[in-house]
């Protein structure tokens, strides 16, 4: 095992790509609430970035990649980066441990973020913090464990994951419906429309998001090679045949493609790829693009509007359920030629074993993710309110929980 200075400086330069996402999530989920509710939107993500920073050098990187304990979480050996330095470790060969941690420290900081989407508008942001730094504590950990980490669960069943369809997209997916339904519906939900107050902050979000998923998805081929290459162009393939998808089916249904539908088409592609960027050929990266947006429109419109759960800015829809078809389109398509991790072809090339192993990844993923959501959610309940009063939700959260406004100069109604 010997350091690679050109590894290295692609690994921190995708580090940094990953870390960028999080503040263009922010921006992405703010753009859709109203003028009331952006900064509580935007702090909702943002302070992410503190928490779990610290947590992930004090137990986090320990929990979710030190030694094995029953294939769930990880052991104490690296607890505060305790023998985490310059040295490359069996995980990363050719870059210092420290980058490693580093690198999976950003996906530690956007997952629970994803979450904050289904949550608008409602939550006291004290409960919020608590509830973050539970959820990282019990399920992103243990989820980073069965899937990456060393003798983890579900990697032992053959499933592969890339960058984080189980541990990334649908954790936070299914935790953020979970959550989204024991807090209740928003005052008038269903009664008045929600609309957007600031759509170029969603295309602003999106960009940073499309930008920063480079590194989330080449760097985590851990090295500058040809499987970097590969997966930064799947990425970028997935990501415009979904946007090119949304807008088809909007022009189908509305007569017209939205800028909205334009922006979320794209992040549905790319949450699709996530899992097989680095198992799948390229060209079916056109084919998981073009119908995660189909799939997903119908989650967003009919099934929400069926069973009438709020989840306010579709992180569910959007990474539920684009994570879990991005899944399984990789135990379709995945080939072992791309990437020896991969046991077995997908089902697509003959053998049905990687379709098998993904979907028992998949029904642990959600099983866990949302037992472990139901469990932090009933306890907190016992010890707080975890909602804000009325009133403070007419009169929004920037005012109620920051004492800030965004639009100091906005007097109107919203």
């Amino acid at each position: 095992m010997e350091i690679n200075l050109g590894d290295s400086a692609f690994l921190m330069i995708c580090s940094a790509l990953v870390f960028v996402m999080t503040p263009g999530l922010a921006f992405f989920y703010a753009g859709m609430v109203r003028r009331k509710n952006v900064l509580n939107t935007l702090m909702s993500s943002f302070f992410i970035c503190g928490l779990a920073s610290v947590m992930w050098v004090l137990i986090g990187y320990s929990l979710s990649f030190g030694d094995d304990v029953f294939g769930i979480i990880g052991g104490l050996n690296f607890f505060g980066f305790n023998g985490v330095g310059a040295e490359p470790s069996a995980y990363a060969p050719t870059i210092p441990h420290m980058l490693f941690a580093a690198f999976q420290m950003m996906f530690a900081i956007i997952t629970p973020a994803l979450i904050t989407g289904s949550l608008i508008g409602r939550m006291k942001f004290s409960a919020l913090f608590i509830f973050i730094g539970l959820w990282s504590l019990l399920v992103y950990y243990p989820m980073a464990h069965m899937v990456w980490g060393s003798g983890g669960l579900i990697s032992s069943l053959g499933a592969v994951d890339f960058a984080g369809g189980n541990v990334v997209h649908i954790s936070s997916g299914v935790s953020g419906l979970v959550a989204c339904i024991m807090l209740g519906k928003r005052r008038g939900y269903g009664m008045m429309s929600y609309r957007p107050h600031n759509i170029p902050f969603v295309v602003l979000g999106a960009a940073l998001l499309w930008f920063g998923w480079f590194g989330f998805n080449a760097g985590s081929a851990l090295g500058a090679g040809p499987l970097a290459v590969h997966a930064f162009m799947t990425t970028n393939t997935a990501a415009a045949s979904a946007m090119l998808s949304w807008m088809l089916i909007e022009k189908i249904k509305h007569g017209k493609p939205t800028v909205l539908g334009a922006a979320t088409g794209a992040v549905v592609g790319l949450v699709a790829i996530t899992p097989g960027a680095g198992f799948v050929p390229l060209w079916t990266s056109i084919i998981i693009g073009a119908v995660v947006s189909p799939i997903c429109f119908f989650f967003m419109g009919t099934v929400k509007a069926k069973f009438g759960y709020d989840d306010a800015l579709d992180a569910f829809g959007c990474h539920g359920i684009g994570g879990v078809w991005g899944g399984i389109a990789t135990g379709l398509f995945g080939q072992t030629a791309i990437n020896s991790v991969a046991k077995w072809n997908g089902l697509f090339f003959g053998d049905i074993n990687l379709l098998l192993a993904q979907l028992a990844g998949i029904a642990i993923t959600i099983v866990f993710a949302a037992c472990m959501t139901f469990i932090i959610i009933k306890v907190m309940k016992l010890f707080m309110d975890i909602r804000v009063e009325k009133s403070e939700e007419a009169d929004g959260l920037d005012v109620a929980e920051h004492g800030e406004t965004a639009y100091p100069a906005f007097n109107g109604l919203d």
